[in-house]
């Protein structure tokens, strides 16, 4: 036994779950670990966040906002500082992932009750639509995200790190076209807002149907990005035809939106998250040993390279064209 596995036991008995059978889920692209407990007809979900950067106290927090605003969010049991363990409600298995493979018939539902969640979470006012001490989503946040790509996937592809004055201009053009993203309204930004994190819950209503998992890195920012974490997933291929019957099932929820700037800002928020997501699935990879990410890297290219094609990416995408040859998107 490890002494990891000791503060486990010793957590899990001071709450009440000693004996509990223990059944391990997959692991995600995190540090963190999650068991679904069980003992006797009480369920719960262990969550064993590892990593060093990771933070349940954040998790715990805006938990509880979303629950208190009336989402389904897990409750929270009990949290283990300062191990970064937590006891969390047990919302079943019937992740957005799962139920699609299974019942293909169901997509148009399930993402009309997604975009619905957000309508109703950015209709919040924004005094009270997130908890108080949230980041905003700014220009060295994005930045940071962005250079995700040039750190780990295009050293790699090119077979040398970037010079300097290179990564440079790729700073520039960023900021670019940042102005037009602080400009949309702002809200609560849950920032990992796709199929993976969402589930189909049964015996509830209204918005609350759907329930949310990690949020811990939320932001304050425009709330395109969460609606664009949707409709254009790494993990999976979205109709063209769904994914504009869902922008337009949101922009029709907020008449007073300059249609043309939303969508301007979903492209650049768009392609700062195909950069940063083909960043963290090379560095999965290469640093974490967890290769299967890599399947994906060609579809979010393919969505890169489409939000690179509108014109509010002119610097950026001009800056990609002289640097990223087409036989490095890959």
């Amino acid at each position: 036994m490890t002494e990891r596995d000791g503060l486990i036991e010793k957590f899990l008995a001071a709450h009440g779950w000693q004996g509990a059978t223990r059944t391990p889920l997959d692991g995600d692209a995190s540090f963190r670990r999650y068991e679904r407990l069980a003992q006797g007809g009480r369920r719960a979900m262990l969550m064993d966040a590892m990593g060093p950067d990771e933070n349940v106290d954040a998790f715990v927090a805006i938990a509880r906002h979303l629950k208190s605003l009336g989402f389904s969010a897990p409750d929270i049991f009990a949290k283990g500082k300062p191990d970064n363990l937590l006891l969390l409600e047990d919302l079943g298995q019937e992740t957005y992932t799962k139920v699609l493979e299974e019942s293909a018939e169901r997509e148009v539902e399930l993402y009309e009750l997604a975009v619905d969640v957000l309508i109703a979470l950015h209709g919040i006012a924004p005094k009270y639509v997130a908890p108080p001490g949230l980041p905003p989503y700014d220009d060295e946040k994005l930045l940071e995200e962005a250079f995700l790509l040039t750190d780990w996937a295009l050293p790699r592809l090119s077979g040398a790190p970037l010079k300097p004055e290179i990564l440079g201009a790729y700073r520039d053009a960023w900021l670019q076209i940042f102005p037009a993203v602080h400009q949309q309204p702002q809200t609560l930004v849950l920032r990992d807002f796709h199929v993976d994190n969402l589930m189909a819950l049964a015996g509830r209503d209204g918005v609350a149907r759907c329930g949310l998992l990690d949020f811990q890195d939320a932001v304050i920012g425009p709330g395109a990005y969460d609606l664009m974490s949707l409709l254009e997933d790494a993990r999976r291929d979205i109709d063209p035809t769904l994914k504009a019957a869902m922008l337009d099932r949101y922009c029709a929820a907020f008449p007073e939106l300059d249609r043309k700037e939303f969508d301007a800002v979903f492209a650049i928020l768009a392609a700062q998250r195909h950069a940063k997501v083909i960043g963290i699935f090379t560095r999965l990879s290469v640093r974490d040993a967890k290769p299967a990410y890599l399947a994906h890297i060609p579809r979010v290219w393919r969505l890169l390279e489409t939000a690179l094609a509108h014109p509010a990416l002119g610097p950026v995408t001009a800056w990609f064209e002289a640097h990223v040859p087409p036989e490095h998107r890959s």
